[in-house]
């Protein structure tokens, strides 16, 4: 049951995502803080969706570099720049988590970057499923490779955690890595919660080139 209310949390506010793009919200000449809080009065307004268990994040040009600790200063978005949005909607009470890149423009190597880190997720989560057993430090260190392969580097300082009915699973030491696809966590990813239940995982990639100062995100389910 919980699984599927995460898969409802997480088609409704992809659902969200094609509704912020046919209202045409994502321009250049605004802030990032502007269409963060444009994309909020959206999901309000459309879906009724009020908490957000994460910060709202909307990020261009060279703070898509910065990772999700990160608070980089507000930018304006411009002519041909490349952004990343990731939310953390809370739908019916179960958290979804996603990520999508956007590109203003034609630059091949934006496009390039965007296309590689969505395709990149749908080969890491086939390889995932087809594993017996995956240790948590196995799979970021899995994902790290798939961003070389294809030229670019991996950002982030995990790969995922997990989500649940709001709020998640909270582990006993705040210092513990044990809910996060982490170099540090030597876990298998199948073990069950405190309660005997299933855990489940977001994977989230963030692919940058560092020379180019572009980055590029895609966030979901595994």
């Amino acid at each position: 049951m919980t699984r599927e209310k995460l898969i409802n949390a997480q088609n409704i506010s992809i659902h969200l995502f094609k509704v912020i793009e046919e209202s045409n919200l994502i321009q250049a000449g605004k802030s990032e803080e502007q269409l963060c809080l444009e994309i909020c009065d959206l999901a309000l307004k459309v879906f009724g969706i009020e908490k957000h268990w994460h910060k709202k994040i909307v990020r261009s040009g060279k703070n898509t570099l910065a990772i999700y600790l990160d608070n980089p200063p507000n930018r304006e978005i411009i002519e041909d720049d490349i952004l990343f949005i990731d939310l953390g909607p809370v739908v019916d009470g179960y958290e979804a988590d996603i990520g999508r890149t956007y590109v203003l423009g034609l630059s091949p190597e934006k496009w390039q970057l965007k296309n590689d880190v969505e395709k990149a997720w749908y080969e890491i989560q086939k390889w995932y499923h087809s594993q017996d057993t995956v240790k948590a430090s196995v799979l970021f260190a899995y994902v790290a490779t798939k961003a070389k392969e294809y030229g670019w580097e991996f950002a982030g300082e995990i790969a995922g955690h997990i989500v649940g009915k709001f709020p998640h699973e909270q582990p006993p030491d705040p210092k513990s890595l044990e809910l996060d696809i982490h170099p540090d966590n030597h876990n298998d990813m199948s073990l069950l919660d405190a309660d005997g239940n299933e855990r489940h995982w977001i994977l989230e990639l963030q692919f940058i080139d560092k020379r180019r100062q572009i980055g590029a995100y895609f966030e979901q389910l595994l």
